[in-house]
């Protein structure tokens, strides 16, 4: 079987977990930030696991 090519722009997106879950940044939290409460933004800086419904997806995007 051929080697798998990483999508690029997932990789920079998504990072596996020792388990095999992924990992993946909040959205809104790059702008307009001075109207948002800081716990609101506090929030946002911590990340999350894809839902299980885009993992496989995701997971085929970056197999190594």
């Amino acid at each position: 079987m051929p080697k798998l090519k990483t999508h690029k722009g997932a990789a920079k997106r998504f990072r596996k977990t020792a388990t095999g879950k992924i990992k993946r940044g909040r959205s809104f939290a790059r702008h307009i930030l001075t109207s948002k409460e800081t716990k609101r933004k506090r929030h946002l800086d911590k990340d999350t696991l894809v839902s299980p419904a885009d993992a496989p997806k995701v997971k085929r995007m970056i197999p190594y």
